[in-house]
């Protein structure tokens, strides 16, 4: 039961009761009376104060997900179905930004309309899970016990879903995945190309618990790991943190056991455990995603880091354009303090540790620790010169431990299964799995986690079903605005920190944007070097400067008024910006262009000295022009052109005037016989 209290307008106490989900209200007199017999009416949460109590709490939570556990793990190749004897089903409805965006909300209500209006809702349970990765088929719903997994659901095929497939027992077909290499329907995700070489650890519960119940998360070992933590010396759990080799996710790699252990030697009356969760780069939603899908790890995950370094505050820093990512994360927090695992004492082990949210305004370069740390402070978010590092001078000018999001999602999982066995997954330097996003030109756009080592041919061919339209594969950026493009040449390296860096990339948080042969690289190195330079903070010069300068010479190429020495000095402004900026966001601004320079030479070239653009992106470097053979004089481009640049009679052959024309494509995509051309 749950007695909260408040003074009304200064009048007497009101006491609000909640009972099974609903609030009564009741004057002081009567609670006074009645209160103290309502306890049978009520669902007691009681704090949990000991390892004991939160097993007991786990074993009986785990009876909810057993029937989603014993899908995992085997899967059924016939349908379930009420009519069929299947005495319980649960509905998953993937309930991620993604798929809220289209309409899964929506599709969650008719469910649940749809179920009380067939009388079946003692049989059937719908669940909002956090993210499913397959974002290119979304919305997704899945139906356990028999792991139906459909893609691209409307909430107009609620109904049809219920009637055949949840009563009768009949999957609806046409919503099943359709394989495209051999044209069949495909109903369990573990059949799917795109899952097959997927090891989801740090996504282990998204996709499979309901993010906004505590217990679902509890059930699935949650809270175990900062139990067994906290009947250990601080000191033990580092060095398991430091055996299992993790290495931080958010794109230096720096190990998270030596970063905790530095943070632990600095003495302080204050120590601050921060989450970087400032997910800025164009494409990425992997820290996002987690944080919707399973916030319920990063509070774990930042309780046994503050234990370990003998902090006893947590800051969450998320960008305030993440709602239902910041939404879910209150919901943890609280229910954390309600079940005792936040707050004072937890589980009865005399360790204090609490955790409140910041808000950022989504700079790019307050995801450098450091100008994070002065935005939390309320100060401007530019980064500042280390040493001292914030482990020693950090919020507040005290000893702070920063991690990012999917760093934080590794912990718990390390110590519940051991450090051996995440070691034992991925390369010699570079430990476990990592997670991107996978986003561009392939056809299967999402959200993947795969072990370290992995090559990025098995992520774009096997994983991401190729690139679209069967077009030539070109180039893979990397890293975001900080990484590199990466050439068909790269396609076998393993994907890890060393092998990334060496081919001049490097690992980033983990966006990945794949390109094919209508991408101008030239033009790709400018649109990385315009984000950089807008989110730069001018703080220093190379990068205020020296990256103002370099997108001017960018400039000046993709308008066809690039000189051959343009290249050399983008280079010779590369390296010195490279060597002497502050912070990573300018000595990683350069990556795109010098990586693009030197896989792609032949494309700066032919813009310098053809004022050519083979992939027709650079529009003053194209000319529109209109084919008289084939145009037939039906008006339509003249009627569509905006800078009425194109003349001729009815019925005979147009014209386009080049010094007119604004490039605008209007024209191309009005007419119906193909005689515009572009060159």
């Amino acid at each position: 039961m749950q007695i909260r209290n408040f003074e009304a307008n200064n009048q007497k106490k009101v006491h609000f009761v909640i009972i099974a989900g609903f609030h009564i209200v009741f004057s002081e007199l009567f609670f006074n009376f009645v209160g103290p017999n309502l306890t049978f009416l009520t669902k007691t949460i009681m704090k949990i104060t000991s390892a004991d109590a939160l097993d007991g709490i786990r074993r009986k939570a785990a009876k909810a997900l057993s029937v989603r556990e014993a899908s995992k793990r085997s899967g059924s190749v016939a349908p379930c179905g009420l009519e069929l004897g299947t005495p319980h089903i649960q509905i998953l409805c993937c309930g991620g930004t993604g798929c809220k965006a289209s309409e899964s909300a929506k599709i969650v209500e008719n469910f649940h309309a749809a179920i009380q209006a067939h009388g079946i809702t003692d049989k059937v349970d719908v669940i909002v899970t956090g993210c499913f990765g397959f974002c290119e088929k979304g919305p997704i719903v899945k139906i356990v016990p028999d792991n139906t997994f459909y893609t691209s659901v409307r909430p107009a095929d609620v109904e049809e879903i219920v009637s055949s497939h949840i009563i009768a027992g009949n999957r609806v077909e046409r919503l099943l995945y359709l394989d495209p290499g051999n044209g069949r329907r495909i109903n369990d995700s573990k059949h799917m190309n795109f899952y097959r070489k997927q090891m989801r650890v740090a996504l282990r519960n998204c996709g499979v618990i309901n993010p906004e119940d505590i217990t679902e998360y509890i059930a699935r070992h949650g809270y175990q790991a900062l139990a067994r933590s906290l009947k250990r010396d601080s000191q033990d759990v580092l060095d398991d943190i430091k055996a299992s080799g993790l290495r931080g996710r958010g794109g230096a790699g720096f190990p998270t056991g030596t970063k905790w252990e530095i943070a632990r030697k600095f003495k302080s009356d204050e120590k601050y455990v921060v989450c970087n969760a400032d997910e800025g780069d164009p494409g990425a939603f992997m820290d996002r995603s987690i944080m919707e899908g399973d916030p319920n790890s990063i509070v774990e995950a930042m309780t046994i880091c503050g234990y370990c370094i003998e902090a006893h505050h947590g800051l969450i820093y998320i960008r305030a354009e993440y709602p239902l990512a910041v939404e879910r994360l209150r919901i943890a927090i609280a229910q954390a303090r309600e079940y005792g695992l936040l707050g004072e004492n937890i589980l009865g082990s005399g360790f204090d540790f609490d955790i409140e949210i910041r808000y950022g305004a989504g700079a790019f370069v307050c995801g450098e620790e450091t100008a994070l740390i002065h935005s939390m402070e309320g100060k401007r978010g530019e980064p500042t010169l280390k040493p001292p590092f914030p482990a020693e001078a950090g919020y507040m000018g005290k000893p702070t431990n920063v991690n990012n999001v999917e760093t934080l999602a590794n912990i718990p999982v390390i110590l519940t299964r051991g450090p051996q066995w995440f070691s034992s997954i991925g390369t010699e330097k570079s430990k476990g799995t990592k997670v991107f996003a996978l986003a561009g030109k392939i056809n299967n756009v999402g959200l993947i986690e795969v072990p370290m080592g992995t090559t990025l041919r098995e992520i774009i061919y096997d994983i991401g079903g190729g690139v679209k339209n069967g077009k030539r594969f070109k180039a893979v950026q990397t890293g975001g605005p900080s990484g590199g493009c990466l050439t068909e040449k790269h396609l076998d390296i393993p994907i890890d920190y060393e092998s990334l860096t060496a081919a001049g990339s490097m690992m980033g948080s983990g966006g990945m944007i794949v390109m094919d042969e209508d991408d101008c690289m030239v033009s790709v190195a400018k649109f990385y070097l315009e984000f950089t330079v807008g989110e730069s903070c001018g703080k220093c010069t190379p990068c205020r400067i020296g990256n103002k300068r370099m997108l001017e010479i960018l400039t000046r190429i993709t308008e066809g008024k690039g000189e051959m020495e343009d290249l050399d000095r983008l280079q010779n402004l590369a390296s010195v910006i490279k060597d002497s900026a502050l912070c990573g966001l300018g000595q990683t601004s350069p990556n795109p262009v010098l990586s693009t320079l030197a896989n792609f030479r032949d494309e700066y070239v032919e813009h310098v000295r053809a004022h050519k653009c083979r992939a027709k992106k650079c529009k003053a470097l194209l000319t529109y022009t209109i084919e008289p053979q084939r145009c037939k004089g039906c008006s339509a481009c003249a009627k569509s052109c905006p800078a009425q640049a194109i003349m001729g009679e009815s019925r005979k052959p147009h014209v386009i005037n080049p010094y007119v024309c604004i490039r605008c494509g209007m024209c191309l995509s009005r007419c119906h016989f193909g005689a515009i051309s572009v060159i």
